[in-house]
């Protein structure tokens, strides 16, 4: 090989080398697309903005790295349309707040999920589209108030499920702790939160803070932790949420 053949590969395989995970699993004709998972993290706010939304975007990232799962990350509500939900198989509202979907993408998102998508909610999730009683039955409630951020007892009621199997009956944590209204009888609690073990409590003793249920067609499963960017940072809830994903995508 001429020594400018040489170059002219190398410089190929260096631009290879460069193309997002995405694109090369895309390009590679040894890889076949339809074994290959896909999900969209949504992040827009039209309300509070939570500083933790960065680290909560990194961290799925890198789960979706280790699980071989293709990541998009937008904020772009445009992009809730049926041509392009249809590439995913779980869409995730990593602390959407207010009215973030028009009434086309609204359809567009509820067609996706009584397609059978799936889909993760992580504690601003539910307060967001309150305005939207479908969307409510979706997330598994609203988000009503919240007391100062302090640490808490949680309390296991499932300990079966892939984002709890690795946790211990009861264990407490610090974070932001939501009170709910319009709580979906029909959800399947994972965990309770004790009222007793901290102030500002609304919901009595049964004070849901993570579930999940496939009433709406696809898997949908919630998570109220996560407001704090040390919270992404804790063993126990990365594992917590790496088993949601992990049912989300049907590999438990």
């Amino acid at each position: 090989m001429s020594a400018k053949n040489s170059i002219l590969l190398y410089f190929l395989l260096l631009l290879c080398s460069g193309l997002p995970e995405s694109t090369r699993a895309q390009e590679n004709p040894e890889s076949d697309p339809a074994d290959t998972k896909r999900m969209l993290v949504f992040t827009k706010t039209n309300g509070f903005r939570h500083t933790s939304i960065e680290t909560g975007v990194a961290v799925l990232s890198e789960f979706a790295e280790q699980e071989g799962v293709l990541m998009d990350h937008t904020e772009d509500s445009l992009q809730f349309n049926d041509v392009n939900l249809s590439k995913y198989q779980l869409v995730i509202f990593l602390s959407t707040t207010g009215d973030v979907l028009g009434t086309d993408q609204e359809k567009a998102f509820k067609n996706f999920v009584e397609g059978g998508g799936a889909f993760m909610g992580i504690h601003a999730a539910t307060d967001t589209e309150y305005d939207w009683p479908w969307y409510g039955e979706l997330v598994g409630a609203y988000f009503e108030s919240h007391p100062e951020q302090q640490e808490a007892e949680l309390l296991v009621t499932n300990l079966e499920h892939p984002a709890t199997t690795h946790m211990s009956p009861s264990w407490r944590h610090y974070d932001e702790w939501y009170n709910f209204k319009n709580i979906n009888p029909n959800i399947e609690i994972l965990i309770r939160l004790n009222e007793k073990s901290y102030q500002g409590g609304k919901n009595g003793n049964n004070h849901p803070i993570a579930w999940f249920h496939e009433n709406l067609g696809g898997r949908a499963f919630y998570t109220g932790l996560g407001h704090t960017e040390a919270t992404f940072k804790n063993p126990v809830f990365r594992e917590h949420l790496l088993g949601g994903l992990r049912y989300c995508l049907e590999r438990e």
